[in-house]
């Protein structure tokens, strides 16, 4: 496979402008969404079912939605598959992508480029791609993380890389293990500060996020997904009200 990001393809990328977005807040719990009706489950699909993908395909299981997990290898998968209960099931990655209504991205970042080659199309036609992946220097290499950098963080890329997707980021910033035992805490819910563009696709990512338990917390267009990745202020567990406080300060 073609090196991330070559140099023909950097200077491609730099020709893009890159801007900053006003903080917006979404949080309250709604009806539903221009593609479903409130309580309606949707077939979700995981491209990547490692830690992170697979806490949060198992939580999307238990709250009644079909889930397709999917790897290279999905006879690998049975273990999760079996804990994650009888909605979920494996499959290849092109079986994932052709099940799923919303797609969650769960990869090293490296990945994301042959994605966008192999399935951009498919994925532009679903209603909402989560990306959940994070440029990390000791996987993807130092190079890939400054490019991402220099072209205003991963919320813009991947846009880039996945064109025409409604895309929202989320779900970076927060380690895996406190995923299952943080949804659906009593009291104040723990936050999930997301990152779009697309307005469908920031409520449907909404009402989805609430349905396993957290609040969704709108801190602005993908150009804020830059802070949406561990070791920002974001990074870590926040209550609703947090992740405003922090998220206005942020430029």
């Amino acid at each position: 496979m073609a090196g991330l990001f070559s140099l023909a393809r950097r200077r491609e990328f730099l020709k893009f402008a890159l801007g900053g977005t006003t903080f917006v807040t979404f949080s309250a719990p709604f009806a539903g969404s221009a593609q479903t009706m409130a309580g309606e489950k949707m077939k979700i699909a995981t491209i990547g079912a490692g830690r992170e993908g697979g806490a949060l395909g198992t939580l999307f299981a238990k709250a009644g939605h079909p889930v397709m997990f999917s790897s290279r290898k999905p006879d690998e998968l049975k273990d999760l598959v079996a804990s994650a209960g009888p909605s979920a099931r494996a499959g290849t990655v092109a079986e994932a992508v052709e099940f799923g209504e919303v797609v969650l991205l769960v990869v090293p970042y490296g990945a994301i480029e042959q994605i966008g080659k192999d399935y951009g199309k498919s994925l532009a036609a679903k209603p909402l791609v989560i990306d959940v992946s994070n440029p990390i220097a000791r996987r993807d290499g130092d190079d890939l993380v400054k490019s991402v950098e220099q072209q205003g963080g991963p919320g813009l890329v991947t846009a880039k890389l996945v064109p025409g997707v409604h895309l929202v980021r989320g779900f970076n910033a927060i380690n895996f293990a406190a995923l299952a035992k943080d949804a659906n805490r009593s009291g104040d819910p723990l936050g999930i500060p997301i990152a779009g563009d697309d307005q469908n696709a920031i409520e449907l990512a909404s009402r989805l996020i609430k349905g396993i338990g957290f609040e969704a917390v709108l801190v602005g267009g993908l150009a804020k997904g830059k802070y949406l990745v561990p070791g920002t202020p974001l990074g870590g567990e926040h209550s609703p009200a947090e992740i405003r406080e922090i998220a206005a300060k942020l430029s």
